[in-house]
């Protein structure tokens, strides 16, 4: 089973969206998606109420999900990870034991627009407005990442 990890900073806006964009368009029987925040400001939370709606608004809920920190064993956890801006690319990387690990890290706007190195723009201090176009990155994104993953299988 192929597994894929979603990391943003707090994990609440960004991270929460790309897990249940991708976990949407997938067989969970096949492919496993999880996000975490590289912070630990909202361990247990769940989304800003501003991710669930607009991820309503596409009929995805994400209500159920819970911020949680990245750990060094996710490198072990996960053959993917997607990371939202060149912060969290450094702060996982930073973490990374072997260049293994950090060839599992790539910025997920690099599916989009190849090697850009373009960051998700954080909605969070932004209006509702942002939310919906952080959305459609995602959304455009993760239908990327699945041709790489459905290439590879």
């Amino acid at each position: 089973m192929m597994r894929v990890l979603m990391v943003c900073l707090g994990n609440i806006c960004r991270s929460p969206l790309a897990e249940g964009l991708l976990k949407s368009k997938l067989d969970p029987n096949k492919v496993f998606v999880d996000s975490a925040g590289t912070s630990n400001y909202h361990v247990n939370d769940a989304p800003d109420k501003r991710s669930i709606a607009i991820a309503r608004k596409h009929n995805l809920d994400i209500s159920q999900q819970r911020g949680r920190q990245f750990e060094v064993k996710d490198f072990d956890r996960f053959d993917l990870i997607y990371v939202m801006d060149n912060s969290n690319y450094k702060d996982i990387v930073k973490l990374a034991r072997t260049n293994q690990d950090k060839k599992k890290v790539h910025l997920i706007l690099n599916e989009l627009f190849v090697d850009e190195n373009a960051d998700v723009p954080d909605p969070y201090y932004g209006g509702d407005h942002g939310f919906q176009h952080v959305y459609s990155l995602l959304d455009e994104a993760t239908d990327e990442i699945i041709k790489k993953i459905n290439k590879d299988s």
